[in-house]
C-alpha cells in the first residue's frame, strides 16, 4: 500500500487516513464553523473534541439542530462490538455522547452487537461475545450516563425487541447493495449478510429523529440505513464521526481491542500503562537527545501527543505549551509520554473505581424486552 493509500471499513482501518478524501469516498460533510457555532449557541459550550476536530464530520447534524430549535426532540444511539476489553479509543464517542446526554436531557440507547463479533471473529463463541459485552457495558455505564434515560441493549438478549424493527429494515436491503457496500463474497455468512438490519434497528426505537457520535469506520452500515429509513416511513438517522484513534505503535491503522501492544485497555494496570507507553508509543523525538534539542520533535505524529490531544488533555493552554514545548525540543520524548502515563493512569484509577461501583446497578440500565 502506498502513502496516499489507505482503508476504512467496519471490520479493517489500515494506512495514513486523509480525513479530507474520506469524507469524499464516503459522501458525508464536513463539521463547518457555522455548524460548531449553533451547537456552542444551543449547549452553552463548545466540547474540546468538537474545537479540535476530533469529530469531523457528519450527516444531517445541521437538520438535528434546526429541527431541536424548533421544539422538536431527537435521541441519541451508539454502540460496541464486543471482541474483547474496551480500550481507550471506544471512550471517544461515548464521553461525546455523555456530553450530549447531559446538554440535551435526552435518551440514550447503548448497543452491544455481541451477533455480529461471533459472526465477524472465526475464533470468538458466542459465549465469548455475550460475556465481552457485559464487561464493555460496565465501562459504558461508569461514565455517568444518566440511568433513567439510558437503556443498553444486548443483540442475543434484546432479539424480542430488536426483531420486528429489523425485519422491516431487512425487506428493503437488497443483496447487491449490501455486497458492494461491504464487499461481501460467497463465502460470507448469511449473519454478516443480515447483521446490518439488526444493526439499524435501534435508531427506529423511538418515533422521533435519532443522533448517533460514532467512529467514522462504522459510517457504511449507515449509509444503507438512511436509505432504507424512507421507504419504512422513518426518518433518517443523524450521524457525527469521530476520527480513529491511532494505535500505540503509530501511523498507519487505528487503536485495536485484539492487539495488546497497539492498545490500551481500561482494565490495564498503572504498571502495564507505563510499560506499554514507554516501550511501544510510536514517538515524533529524534534519535538522541543533542539531534532532539537541536531539531525539535513533531507532536502531530508523535502518538503520546495525539492521545493527549483527542482525549486525555482538555486544557487548551496546556496542550499548546506541550506541543510548542516538544516541537521546540525543549521537552524530550520521554517527558512527554511521563505526561501522558500519568493522565491516562489517573483517569484510570477513577474509572476502575467506577467501574466496579455501577457492576451492581447493571440491570438498571438494560433494556428489558
Amino acid at each position: 500500500m502506498s502513502s496516499d493509500e489507505f482503508v476504512v471499513t467496519p471490520w479493517h482501518v489500515e494506512g495514513d487516513i486523509d480525513y479530507d478524501k474520506l469524507i469524499k469516498q464516503f459522501g458525508t460533510q464536513k463539521i463547518s464553523n457555522e455548524l460548531l457555532l449553533k451547537l456552542k449557541k444551543i449547549t452553552g459550550e463548545d466540547h474540546f473534541m468538537l474545537r479540535r476536530g476530533v469529530f469531523f464530520s457528519h450527516r444531517d447534524l445541521n437538520l438535528i439542530l434546526e429541527n431541536y430549535e424548533k421544539g422538536k426532540e431527537f435521541f441519541l444511539y451508539t454502540g460496541r462490538g464486543p471482541s474483547g476489553h474496551t480500550h481507550i479509543g471506544h471512550l471517544v464517542p461515548w464521553v461525546f455522547a455523555k456530553w450530549l446526554q447531559d446538554k440535551f436531557d435526552i435518551n440514550i440507547y447503548f448497543q452491544l452487537t455481541d451477533d455480529e463479533k461471533f459472526f465477524s471473529k472465526q475464533e470468538l463463541t458466542l459465549d465469548q461475545t455475550s460475556s465481552f459485552a457485559l464487561e464493555n457495558a460496565l465501562d459504558f455505564m461508569a461514565l455517568g450516563f444518566n440511568p433513567k434515560k439510558t437503556k443498553i441493549i444486548i443483540n442475543t438478549k434484546n432479539i424480542k425487541t430488536l426483531y420486528p424493527i429489523a425485519a422491516q429494515v431487512a425487506k428493503k436491503i437488497n443483496f447487491s447493495n449490501t455486497k458492494a457496500v461491504f464487499g461481501f463474497t460467497n463465502e460470507t455468512n448469511i449473519g454478516m449478510i443480515f447483521y446490518t438490519s439488526l444493526q439499524s434497528a435501534p435508531c427506529f426505537i423511538e418515533n422521533k429523529p435519532v443522533l448517533i457520535p460514532l467512529g467514522v469506520d462504522q459510517d457504511p452500515h449507515f449509509r444503507i440505513t438512511r436509505d432504507v429509513a424512507p421507504k419504512i416511513d422513518k426518518p433518517k438517522p443523524a450521524l457525527i464521526h469521530n476520527i480513529m484513534i491511532p494505535s500505540l505503535l503509530g501511523p498507519g491503522g487505528k487503536m485495536s481491542a485484539s492487539d495488546e501492544k497497539s492498545t490500551i485497555y481500561t482494565t490495564d494496570s498503572p504498571e502495564i500503562v507505563k510499560k506499554k507507553i514507554n516501550k511501544h508509543a510510536f514517538s515524533g523525538g529524534q534519535t538522541n537527545v543533542d539531534e532532539h534539542r537541536k531539531i525539535g520533535g513533531d507532536p502531530d505524529i508523535d502518538v503520546s501527543y495525539q492521545y493527549l490531544r483527542i482525549f486525555f488533555e482538555p486544557d487548551d493552554n496546556k496542550l499548546k505549551k506541550i506541543y510548542d514545548d516538544y516541537k521546540s525540543g525543549k521537552m524530550l520524548t520521554g517527558e512527554l509520554k511521563a505526561i501522558l502515563i500519568e493522565k491516562i493512569n489517573d483517569f484510570l484509577s477513577i474509572h476502575q473505581e467506577k467501574r466496579e461501583q455501577v457492576r451492581k446497578n447493571i440491570d438498571d440500565y438494560m433494556m428489558k424486552d
